[in-house]
C-alpha cells in the first residue's frame, strides 16, 4: 500500500505561483483500479483561495487582451509543444487517476494538443465585420471583445480535453481564467497547467484552485469579478449554477446529461451496428455525456443484432488501464461505481430482461478496483428508468421497434438531446433521422460518441444551456459584439 509520504503534494496555481489551499487540507486522489494505490494529494480549497485566483486574473486580463491575436497564439503554441514533450506522462497520469485506458488516454491527451493548436491559428482569424451604414461619409464595423475573467468548472471524464477545449478559446479571445478541475482528476489537471507554467504564459492569466464543488465551484460562480462560467457536468449542478449566474447577470455556458440513442434500421450493416454500438456505448466504461444507452432496433432484425452484440460483448477485457490486454477499465470512483449497480438494479426490479453483465467484476486481482462487467438488458421499454435517465456507465438498453418512426418518436421522448446515431443504408431513412432526431449532433452509420474538434458541440432540450463550444462558435459564448460607428 502507498503511504502519504511517497505521495506527491500538488498544489494550487495562482498568480504563477504554486501556492497551498489556505486551510492546509489535502485530499487523496486515489486509483480507482486498485482503491489502495494513493496517485497523488491535491488541495482541498477555499472561498478565500478562489478570491485570490480571481483577483489574479483581473489583474492580469487587461494587459492579456492588448495583445494581439498571433501573439496569445503564440502561448498556445508552446503550451502544445510543452504538453506533446510530456504526452505519455500526462496519459499514464490520466489513466491512473480516473481508469480510462492508456490508448484512450493517449488520444485524448493528442486531442487536448490539437485543440490548442487550432485556437492558437484563431489568433490570426477575422473577428468582426464590415457594415454598410446610412451614412456614406462613416464607417461602420463589428468586433468582438472578450468577457473577462471566465470561471471553467470542468468534469473529471475528459480531464485533459474538456479543460483544454474551455481555456483554449477563452484565452486566445483575450479572457483569463480561473479552473475548478474536478476532484477525481485534479493531478491531471495539475499537470497541464505545468505545462501552461512551462510554457510562460504571462502570471495570472491561468489559474487553478482544487477543491469541493460546493465551496470553490460556487465561490467561482458567486464571484462578482467572473465574467463568464462554462461548466460541464450533472443537470442537477449545472442548473444551479445557470440560476447563481443569472441572477447576477453572468454569462453562462452549460454542457449536462444526455440519453443518447443509436436506431438500427432493418437494412443496417450489422457487423458495423455492432462494432458503433459497443464502441459508442462501452468504451471509457460508459463515461462519456455522448455514450451510447438505448438501441433501438427494428424488430426483423432485432434477434440477429442481439446475436452479434452478445458474441462482441463477451469478448470484452475488462482490467487496470495500463495494461495492454485491456479493453474496458474500471469506474471512475466507487461512489460512480455504485451508481451504475443501483441502476442496473432498477432495471431489473422494472422488469427488464439481464442478458449479460449486471455486477461487480472482481476477477483476476480485480477486487480493489471499481470494476463493473459490461451489461446488456433486453425487453426495455421507453418508460424505464434505465431508458430515461443518465446512467454514466456500460450499461445498454435493447429497445424493439417496428418502424423507423417508431423509433425516432421513442428515442425523441426524454427530456435530453445531446447526440444520436443511426445505422441505414437508405437516403429517405437518413434524411428523416436528420431533420426529425431532437439532438445536437447527429451521426450518420457512425457511433453517437464522436466529437470533432473543428466543430460545434451542444446539446438540445436539457442537455445544453443552448450554447455550442469548440470550433469557431466558440467564438459567440467568449466573447461580445462591439459595433463601432466611424464618421471623419
Amino acid at each position: 500500500m502507498t503511504t502519504i509520504t511517497q505521495v506527491k503534494k500538488y498544489l494550487n496555481y495562482i498568480n504563477g505561483e504554486w501556492v497551498s489551499s489556505s486551510r492546509g487540507c489535502v485530499e487523496r486522489s486515489i486509483n480507482p483500479a486498485n482503491k489502495n494505490e494513493v496517485v497523488g494529494l491535491i488541495q482541498s480549497s477555499t472561498e478565500e483561495d478562489v478570491n485570490k485566483a480571481v483577483a489574479a486574473a483581473k489583474r492580469a486580463q487587461k494587459k492579456w487582451r492588448s495583445l494581439s491575436g498571433t501573439e496569445r497564439g503564440d502561448f498556445l503554441y508552446k503550451i502544445a509543444n510543452s504538453m506533446e514533450r510530456r504526452l505519455d506522462e500526462i496519459a499514464e497520469t490520466m489513466t491512473k487517476e480516473m481508469g480510462k485506458t492508456l490508448p484512450e488516454a493517449k488520444g485524448e491527451t493528442m486531442r487536448g494538443i490539437s485543440i490548442l493548436r487550432y485556437y492558437a491559428g484563431e489568433g490570426m482569424r477575422k473577428t468582426g465585420d464590415v457594415i454598410p451604414s446610412s451614412d456614406s461619409q462613416a464607417l461602420m464595423f463589428t468586433t468582438r471583445v472578450p468577457l473577462g475573467v471566465v470561471g471553467v468548472i470542468s468534469p473529471w471524464n475528459f480531464p485533459v480535453a474538456i479543460p483544454i477545449w474551455k481555456m483554449a478559446p477563452a484565452l486566445i479571445y483575450g479572457n483569463t481564467v480561473v479552473i475548478k478541475p474536478a476532484q477525481e482528476a485534479a493531478v491531471t489537471a495539475a499537470k497541464i497547467i505545468e505545462c501552461i507554467d512551462e510554457a510562460g504564459i504571462p502570471t495570472g492569466v491561468v489559474n487553478m484552485v482544487t477543491g469541493s464543488g460546493s465551496i470553490v465551484g460556487t465561490a467561482i460562480v458567486n464571484h462578482s469579478d467572473v465574467n463568464g462560467i462554462t461548466f460541464t457536468g450533472s443537470n442537477a449542478t449545472g442548473k444551479k449554477i445557470g440560476q447563481a449566474a443569472l441572477a447576477r447577470g453572468a454569462k453562462y455556458q452549460l454542457e449536462m446529461g444526455g440519453k443518447n440513442p443509436v436506431i438500427i434500421a432493418g437494412d443496417a450493416d450489422l457487423d458495423l451496428a455492432v462494432e458503433g454500438t459497443i464502441s459508442g456505448g462501452l468504451r471509457s466504461t460508459g463515461q462519456k455525456c455522448t455514450a451510447t444507452s438505448r438501441v433501438f432496433v427494428q424488430a426483423d432484425v432485432y434477434d440477429s443484432f442481439k446475436e452479434k452484440l452478445l458474441e462482441r460483448v463477451k469478448e470484452i477485457t475488462i482490467g487496470n488501464g495500463m495494461e495492454s490486454s485491456t479493453w474496458m477499465g474500471p469506474c471512475t470512483s466507487e461512489n460512480q461505481l455504485n451508481t451504475v449497480l443501483s441502476y442496473i438494479e432498477k432495471g431489473k426490479g422494472e422488469g427488464a430482461t439481464l442478458l449479460y453483465g449486471g455486477e461487480r467484476y472482481t476477477a483476476n486481482g480485480a477486487e480493489d478496483g471499481f470494476y463493473v462487467y459490461p451489461t446488456i438488458f433486453d425487453d426495455v421499454t421507453n418508460e424505464m428508468v434505465i431508458a430515461q435517465e443518465e446512467i454514466f456507465g456500460p450499461v445498454l438498453a435493447l429497445i424493439k421497434v417496428n418502424t423507423i418512426e417508431e423509433a425516432l418518436t421513442l428515442a425523441n421522448d426524454v427530456e435530453f438531446g445531446l447526440s444520436a446515431s443511426i445505422y441505414t443504408k437508405d437516403i429517405g431513412t437518413m434524411m428523416s433521422f436528420i431533420n426529425e432526431m431532437d439532438a445536437g449532433l447527429v451521426r450518420i452509420n457512425s457511433e453517437t460518441a464522436g466529437v470533432e474538434l473543428q466543430a460545434p458541440f451542444g446539446g438540445m432540450k436539457q442537455s445544453s444551456s443552448h450554447s455550442r463550444e469548440q470550433g469557431q462558435a466558440a467564438i459567440e459564448f467568449f466573447t461580445a459584439i462591439k459595433t463601432v460607428f466611424v464618421k471623419a
